[in-house]
């Protein structure tokens, strides 16, 4: 089983973000596969911290690891990483930043590249979310160059080695006691320099192209989700692998549901002769209509449930429920015989209170001012 992700950073579970950050800085620096060579232990340490770190910055993932634990991760699209390489793309904005020491993971760019992850924003309607869905989507992505097969260069080109970093991709300058690196700036990381580019992605090896994509939506996600479709990303530079698409998910509001969790919510009008009476309603459900006994004696905001008629649960867990809310209708339009009718029940329900609560009520009232 998996460790708790707090455990393993060393960190409260009120911990901000900064402590979450400067606890994992403090253990990757120790498990750096560069410090390290060689130790398997050290290795897997530096990438349980890394899965650790990823879902306790976000504050999606956190707040859904927090209420269910790893399972709760399991419609985030969140899987963990593949490897150390996986780590380094993640974080290269964080290893260069703030790691004060030369790393091979981390500088290094002449070999094959991953490429980037992409975002899709895609809103769907409610009962797509309930029931679950396949959507088409297209985006723009940066696809291998067909015509140079991604080697950036023409048939005829000349690939030499750059001059400015001697083929490494990086440069190191000292500052004190450490040595930083950073991207050669004048082949962009290669390594190398092409004397003649191909015309058709200009050197770059790839080109953006639009791509049509199925997405099969799950069902039972809410706002906010996100679904990870691996290698759905951008194409890798220099025979790289691809990034990932990460689809994240807006459900529009329905103008009958409302949703709590996996309960859903609805109102139904009755009228008084329904409350007093009791009656049988056809109320509609994910599935279709469905009767509803309504007992006699029924009170306005009364809620009745239906088990098992709500969303689906994306951990396995069995489906909520669907909750009515009972709201009495009165009528502002009546016939005369419904005004006798109504007149008459009036009458009698007078006489009750008289006979009843309110005679009950006029003799406390009557005690306390008499004392009699």
């Amino acid at each position: 089983m998996k460790r708790d992700y707090y455990e393993i950073l060393g960190v409260t579970r009120e911990a901000s973000v900064q402590e979450i950050k400067k606890a994992y800085r403090k253990l990757a620096l120790k498990y750096h596969p560069d410090r390290n060579p060689g130790d398997k232990k050290a290795e897997d340490m530096f990438k349980e911290a890394a899965e650790a770190y990823e879902v306790l910055r976000d504050p999606e993932k956190r707040h859904l690891y927090d209420l269910y634990g790893h399972q709760g991760l399991s419609g985030s699209g969140f899987q963990g990483f593949q490897g150390t390489d996986d780590i380094f793309s993640s974080f290269s904005d964080l290893f260069e930043g703030f790691f004060g020491f030369s790393t091979e993971h981390s500088r290094s760019r002449t070999g094959p590249e991953r490429g980037s992850d992409l975002r899709y924003d895609l809103t769907i309607e409610f009962l797509e979310a309930a029931k679950g869905t396949e959507k088409e989507i297209t985006i723009e992505r940066m696809e291998t160059c067909s015509r140079c097969g991604g080697t950036g260069a023409k048939e005829d080109s000349k690939v030499i080695t750059c001059r400015t970093c001697g083929g490494r991709g990086h440069v190191i300058r000292s500052e004190g006691f450490f040595q930083v690196s950073s991207t050669c700036p004048s082949c962009q990381g290669r390594g190398t320099v092409i004397t003649n580019p191909c015309s058709a992605c200009r050197g770059e090896g790839r080109r953006l192209e639009a791509r049509t994509i199925k997405a099969r939506i799950p069902a039972g996600v809410d706002t906010g989700a996100k679904l990870r479709l691996r290698n759905e990303g951008e194409a890798g530079r220099r025979g790289g692998p691809r990034g990932d698409l990460y689809i994240v998910i807006q459900v529009k509001p329905h103008e009958f549901f409302q949703r709590q969790g996996t309960d859903i919510y609805c109102e139904i009008p009755i009228s008084i002769t329904q409350a007093c009476l009791g009656d049988t309603v056809e109320i509609p459900t994910l599935e279709g209509n469905e009767n509803l006994k309504i007992p006699a004696g029924t009170q306005t905001g009364e809620i009745f449930r239906l088990k098992g008629k709500g969303l689906p649960d994306l951990r396995g867990f069995p489906n909520g429920d669907q909750l009515i809310k009972i709201k009495l209708v009165t009528p502002t339009r009546l016939t005369e015989r419904q005004r006798e009718l109504l007149k008459e029940f009036m009458e009698i329900e007078k006489e009750k209170q008289e006979n009843g609560f309110f005679k009950k009520l006029f003799r406390k009232v009557e005690f306390h001012q008499t004392g009699k």
